[in-house]
């Protein structure tokens, strides 16, 4: 069993780690998907059905893996998507993992119920960042998001679009998970087994949603589960046309995230997006649906051309990112990829998590051939 990051050599390693050092209910938080957990494992499992064709003699001592998505120049093809609560996996949160974005030159995202402010996100780190927007019922709170990401200069805005209602997340129901952790006589023995994580997680600074805390105490003060915080906190009547007046409003590199059909990419073009992500919300809300890279060919054929194509979800390895990058993916990105190292060990563990997949790029491009990613193409792929 590995005991610190140094040893961690890919994503499963983290994972155990992770298991290792946190409280279950936050554990499985992370690690738990929709229902039977079906397309949660399909979005990895879709890469194995695909297999790479390796050219040689190509000379390739120097390989740049750098590439252009949503206005910003990323200096590898991988960054790190939003994700909610992370100063509940370890105290640094996103501090850690936009330290570790800019040290690789890459995006960082962050989420609408992130644990560190907009601002001060802003004022740590010079590294393209993104906001992901939750739209609320409340249209203030809403609005005040937008406005924030502007004053501080954020260079793009991605519109969740799959989270209507929360995902029936029966690992949270079971382990009785929230956001602020409630204590309760099933979770209080796994915190109590825990003590590291409690003693940092109450002696640091106090948790809270940031950007959430000033308008709504859910989350922040009172207790909620993220199902029951995005059935009752969002607005379930978002469509089409709030989307383009958000973009509108916005007037930046704009995203929607949570894209799976060709007809909802063609729509993305239709109301000027600047790029879409296909994603299923790492398999956390509709269990049964395709994976993003099982979508990933019929939505570049249809839409590539016009629209940066971005691949979320089930990445754990480098040539994962080269298939994407092979079908026409710009860029991929990941939550679990960086969350069990973050949990595992700070910004150590992010850094260490990063470095060994930014390594297997690196090293995959020199034995598929290639120097550069716009050298890939489906050429180097061959469907089982």
């Amino acid at each position: 069993m590995f005991g610190s990051v140094d040893k961690c050599r890919n994503t499963e390693d983290f994972r155990k780690l992770a298991k290792r050092r946190l409280p279950g209910p936050i554990f499985h938080y992370i690690d738990g998907a929709a229902d039977d957990e079906v397309t949660y494992k399909r979005n990895t499992e879709a890469f194995e059905k695909c297999d790479l064709v390796p050219n040689v003699l190509a000379g390739v001592d120097k390989i740049d893996m750098s590439t252009t998505v949503m206005g910003q120049k990323l200096e590898m093809p991988l960054y790190f998507a939003p994700t909610a609560l992370q100063r509940l996996f370890h105290h640094e949160g996103e501090r850690a993992v936009a330290k570790v974005a800019e040290k690789f030159g890459t995006m960082f995202g962050i989420s609408s119920l992130g644990t560190v402010s907009i601002e001060e996100i802003a004022k740590l780190v010079d590294t393209p960042k993104l906001f992901q927007l939750y739209v609320h019922t409340d249209k203030g709170l809403t609005r005040d998001m937008i406005d924030r990401c502007k004053e501080a200069n954020f260079q793009g805005l991605a519109l969740t679009v799959d989270t209507i209602v929360g995902g029936n997340r029966e690992r949270d129901l079971h382990t009785g998970f929230t956001s602020p952790p409630r204590l309760t006589l099933k979770s209080l023995l796994s915190f109590a087994l825990h003590p590291n994580w409690a003693f940092n997680h109450y002696t640091h600074s106090r948790f809270e949603l940031s950007q959430l805390k000033d308008w709504i105490p859910e989350g922040s003060k009172v207790s909620l589960s993220i199902q029951d915080y995005f059935t009752k906190m969002l607005d379930q009547s978002m469509d089409w046309k709030a989307a383009e007046e958000i973009n509108k409003y916005w007037g930046k590199e704009f995203a929607l995230k949570g894209i799976m059909s060709v007809d909802d990419a063609k729509r993305a073009v239709d109301i000027g997006a600047t790029a879409i992500m296909i994603s299923n919300h790492g398999g956390r809300q509709l269990d049964g649906s395709r994976s993003p890279f099982d979508q990933l060919a019929e939505i570049v054929d249809a839409v590539g051309d016009k629209i940066d194509v971005i691949c979320e979800g089930g990445i754990r390895r480098g040539t994962h990112v080269l298939k994407a990058l092979s079908l026409g993916a710009k860029a991929c990105s990941g939550g679990r990829m960086y969350l069990y190292a973050l949990a595992a060990g700070g910004q150590k563990g992010v850094d260490k998590a990063m470095s060994n997949l930014k390594n297997e790029i690196e090293r995959d491009m020199k034995l598929m051939g290639v120097s550069s990613i716009d050298q890939l193409s489906r050429k180097n792929l061959r469907f089982r």
